[in-house]
């Protein structure tokens, strides 16, 4: 058999692309559903779960970069002839579906490695010692959730186009009865001879665009869909009338290690009652936080779930705390209570004052073990001990 394509059948080389890499796609869907299905509750479940998804990632990286050598060898290949040139509505969707595939095997994977960019943190590594991340894409919560919403409803589009590729393979083989098989597959001495027929690049051109068309309509859709689910405002600060500082603006962050890598997130919903005297420096402070605002990229879910925050049994978490100078800056010391277990706790804080409006930036470090948190994982290698927690925010006085 030659490595070129001829008129009748595809070479050695086209055939080994098509066929590694459809087995390549075929197992990255099956991964991917399969890492989805994986339950989350013990360490060694998350890890089974961190194994999945890296093997998934990384047949999608293998299924990228041989569509790259398989588009390479195309351009310098003739395509085999038309079988039933006659046929023109039947040929011209072929055409569609082998661009929309073409067009397929190079976004979904490119996709999913623009979202493993994208996620805080590293999230199941892809397993290759190359870099991690794509140059230039920012490690952007929101824009990782665009990207996964795309990546999700991607793989559907993609089935349906292997579906009907096959189902198209299928009626030549079983209906027609017409040798197109033997182009790609088995002798291809055995391929008919395709009818001479004029060429004209008007169907590839109308294909082409029509395969844009799909994945740009799947664009369109996911982005609506992303944007159906997205919270605004992102943060929801509420403040008690009877507090002496307003809470304008601010965030509340939170950051935990997760398989020796930093996942930053933020909790949407928070509140804050504010009391404080900027001639003694003292005050009080009493925060609610809704911990099912969480967002904690690839692993929110997973953190607001039993195992960890447990948001369903205890919904909300408090920090009553006074506030006293500590040198330059404060210190809000007091009880912190997280899935319903109260410890002693401090935030340093440093506090600018420009007449009625201060701005407050502070963290502190705990220990999840202290609240029960994750009781299963009783060591480090999947789930950090220390979790970060840090707020910036803009108050007015009342």
């Amino acid at each position: 058999m030659q490595a070129s394509n001829s008129t009748r059948a595809y070479g050695w080389v086209a055939r080994l692309f098509h066929w590694s890499i459809a087995v390549l796609i075929l197992a990255a869907i099956v991964l991917g559903l399969y890492a989805g299905s994986l339950p989350q509750g013990t360490q060694e479940q998350m890890q089974a779960v961190f194994s999945a998804f890296s093997t998934h990632k990384t047949v999608g990286i293998a299924v990228l970069l041989l569509a790259a050598l398989r588009i390479l060898w195309t351009l310098t290949q003739k395509k085999p002839r038309p079988l039933h040139p006659g046929r023109r509505l039947e040929t011209l969707l072929a055409e569609v579906v082998h661009w929309a595939l073409w067009i397929g095997m190079v976004i979904m994977p490119l996709t999913g490695w623009l979202l493993h960019s994208a996620a805080p943190g590293e999230f199941s590594r892809i397993l290759w010692p190359l870099a991690q991340r794509l140059p230039g894409v920012p490690e952007d919560a929101a824009l990782a959730e665009r990207f996964a919403a795309f990546h999700e409803l991607g793989w559907w589009v993609l089935a349906g186009l292997i579906a009907l590729h096959v189902a198209g393979a299928l009626k030549h083989a079983l209906i027609d009865r017409d040798g197109t098989m033997a182009r790609m597959a088995g002798d291809p001495g055995r391929a008919p001879e395709p009818p001479a027929a004029p060429a004209s690049m008007l169907p590839h051109v109308l294909a082409a665009l029509a395969g844009l068309a799909i994945w740009g309509a799947t664009a369109a859709v996911s982005a609506t869909l992303g944007a159906e689910e997205e919270t605004a405002p992102a943060a929801q600060i509420g403040q008690a009338a009877a507090s002496g500082w307003a809470v304008q603006q601010g965030s509340l962050g939170i950051e935990v290690k997760q398989a020796g890598s930093t996942v930053a997130g933020q909790f949407g919903t928070w509140e804050a009652r504010i009391d404080y005297d900027p001639d003694s420096r003292t005050g009080h402070v009493a925060a609610t936080v809704d911990i099912a605002s969480l967002a904690l990229g690839s692993v929110g879910d997973s953190a607001k779930g039993p195992d960890f925050l447990n948001a369903a049994a205890h919904p909300t978490a408090t920090f009553d705390a006074d506030i006293r100078p500590e040198g330059e800056g404060h210190v809000a010391r007091g009880q912190l209570t997280i899935a319903g277990k109260s410890v002693e706790a401090a935030l340093p804080f440093d506090l600018v004052l420009d007449g009625d409006t201060a701005t407050a930036k502070g963290r502190m470090q705990v220990d999840r073990r202290d609240f029960g948190i994750g009781a299963g994982y009783a060591d480090e290698s999947t789930v950090g001990f220390a979790v970060g927690i840090s707020v910036d925010l803009t108050a007015k006085r009342q």
